[in-house]
């Protein structure tokens, strides 16, 4: 296809070429599983981000650098609930990715997940195929932002980045949040969970102790002004089905067979509302529990603990 006189394909081949070219020399191969490497970039100097599912343990983990080297490398930090790893490298050894923007993508645009096999860049072209906003992935985990792409990833490209038409990294891509398509961890998450795993190793999550399930609110209770800051209308409600008897909650004495209603004024009416309430910045305050025992409404205050920490 041409316009006057210019190959149009051929024009954007070669400038899909250019992008990968620009973003592999921040990209490194991950050699830490059996039968396929993954891969990985250089986020900040001397600091990797990976999918934390590619790592298959925490020793005898190496990079292959892009001009071909195999260098060692330590596992700084983990989070399971976002699928990033980071990994500790010396300083000065690869590039660092131009960063992009996200906010102005629109499904059905053209990207790039890019990769090494073999010490050499692999690149994969695909498209927006879904955009949304913030979720949380099926092991708690925030994300800023919804991409999924319109295909699959072969086990090599996750743990490496999506590039945009002009070589920019928007996000990492990861084949371990999803049963299907391949989906890519926005910047501005990696940008977050990076910055505190550098600080603790871990990423920490409120915790109470608590086994609960949704429920419909209980038919003799709807109607009820139970609470003043909600009433039942909410038409779900929690039950209590399991308390840790040294947790935070059952130290603060909550019960098996509770209807909890609300954390801090705010209705809750399945697990998600209650993830949402115990982010980080909760750990070791007190959050006012609306409880309803035995049809009477009561107020127990917990004082929210850091969930304990299990490598993944």
């Amino acid at each position: 296809m041409a316009s006057n006189g210019v190959n149009i394909l051929e024009t954007l081949s070669n400038e899909l070429g250019t992008a990968v070219e620009k973003a592999a020399a921040a990209v490194l191969m991950v050699h830490g599983r059996r039968r396929f490497p993954s891969g990985g970039v250089q986020w900040q100097k001397g600091v990797v981000v990976t999918a934390n599912h590619t790592l298959r343990r925490d020793e005898g983990i190496t990079l292959t650098l892009p001009d071909g080297r195999e260098v060692p490398a330590t596992v700084t930090g983990r989070d399971p609930t976002t699928d990033l790893a980071i990994l500790r490298i010396q300083e000065g050894e690869v590039a660092l990715p131009q960063i992009g923007e996200t906010d102005s993508l629109k499904a059905g645009q053209l990207a790039l997940a890019v990769g090494r096999v073999d010490g050499v860049p692999r690149a994969s072209l695909t498209a927006i195929g879904l955009l949304g906003g913030p979720w949380r992935t099926w092991y708690g985990g925030e994300i800023e932002q919804l991409i999924r792409l319109d295909r699959e990833l072969h086990p090599t490209l996750s743990g490496g980045p999506l590039v945009d038409t002009r070589g920019r990294v928007l996000g990492i891509n990861t084949s371990g949040l999803s049963r299907v398509l391949g989906v890519t961890i926005p910047a501005v998450t990696v940008n977050r969970v990076v910055q505190v795993l550098l600080e603790k190793g871990h990423f920490p999550r409120g915790y109470l102790g608590l086994g609960l399930l949704s429920i419909p609110f209980p038919h003799n209770l709807q109607g009820r002004k139970l609470f003043s800051q909600f009433d039942s209308t909410a038409g779900r409600c929690l039950i209590v089905l399991n308390v840790e008897p040294e947790g935070p909650a059952g130290m603060a004495g909550v019960l098996v067979g509770d209807l909890v209603a609300g954390l801090d004024g705010v209705p809750v009416r399945d697990t998600d509302d209650v993830q949402r309430l115990l982010s980080a910045e909760q750990v070791g305050k007190g959050v006012a529990a609306s409880i309803i025992r035995g049809g009477n409404p009561i107020e127990v205050m917990i004082t929210v603990s850091e969930r304990p920490y299990r490598e993944s």
